[in-house]
């Protein structure tokens, strides 16, 4: 017996380092129907890794693992993501997990379905998403903008707040933030929670629905430039928009905090591809980092 669709997770078939440090496996010899609508309600199980270097200090970034276990949800469903919320159980350090697919609701044009990626009997990610190709109807209103960047080049290099211990996600990406965004490295923090600039995978991979889970999460916390300590801030919950598969090319990002209270933050982001689309919009919860 066989799977009906696999493409998208043939490791012979891809080519970056987020693709194969993404990919999943079906399990237990299962067959995925032609129709998803025959699914409903079978759970599907995913062999996948959590790989090294997609990490702040030994914990797998948020939008990484979105991305894998979006990646499981898209093969059951047949359609990309295009909306997913995903709650954060756990931590998720490096090593084999499986995915559980559920389909929930298959449609003519869209699909909704959960997922849960696991490591052994800890369940590290729970996610609900809905499912379904882009319209490309084009805009009918439009409030905002790209925001204004100085060219890649001028901008300054993305590490973590501390330099004499990056993050392992550092090295799998080529981000830059606008000059002055990274006063938080050097003791001179704007005061303003608001972090702006170019997102992108070190290796230049191409920049899918999935690559832009991880660039929703991607970025160093706005909050580093206000009187917040600068340290990993776990994130409770992420809602990912995706509103249109980027042109190729570097994004323009924009990350702002508006309230920090209650030991809970918030962080609101706007992603705009080369051609001035914007292609992404995310929102997450996430504990106040502690000094």
């Amino acid at each position: 017996m066989r799977w009906a669709r696999t493409a998208t997770n043939n490791l012979a078939a891809v080519s970056s380092e987020f693709e194969i440090a993404t990919a999943v496996t079906p399990l237990d010899d299962q067959i995925l129907p032609a129709d998803p609508s025959a699914g409903l309600g079978i759970a599907y199980r995913f062999a996948a890794r959590i790989h090294p270097g997609w990490d702040i200090g030994g914990n797998a970034n948020g939008g990484y693992l979105m991305a894998i276990v979006a990646r499981a949800m898209a093969a059951v469903t047949g359609r990309p993501p295009l909306t997913v919320t995903g709650h954060y159980l756990s931590p998720g350090p490096a090593g084999d997990c499986v995915v559980e697919v559920t389909l929930v609701r298959s449609g003519r044009r869209m699909a909704t379905a959960t997922g849960s990626l696991k490591m052994g009997d800890r369940e590290i990610l729970r996610m609900l998403g809905t499912f379904a190709d882009q319209d490309h109807s084009g805009v009918l209103y439009r409030d905002g903008a790209p925001p204004e960047l100085p060219e890649y080049a001028q901008c300054v290099n993305a590490p973590g707040p501390m330099d004499t211990e990056l993050p392992g996600l550092v090295a799998r990406l080529d981000s830059r933030l606008r000059p002055g965004d990274d006063g938080f490295r050097t003791g001179t923090p704007t005061g303003a929670a608001e972090i702006i600039g170019w997102f992108d995978f070190a290796d230049r991979g191409p920049i899918d629905a999935f690559g832009l889970l991880l660039a929703a999460d991607a970025f160093p916390p706005p909050i580093f430039n206000t009187d917040v300590p600068a340290a990993w801030v776990p994130t409770l919950e992420l809602t990912v928009h995706l509103r249109a598969i980027p042109a190729p090319g570097p994004l323009r990002c924009v990350f702002r905090s508006k309230f920090i209270q209650g030991g809970l933050l918030d962080e609101d982001a706007e992603i705009w591809d080369a051609d001035g689309q914007m292609v992404c919009q995310a929102r997450q919860l996430a504990l106040i980092p502690k000094g």
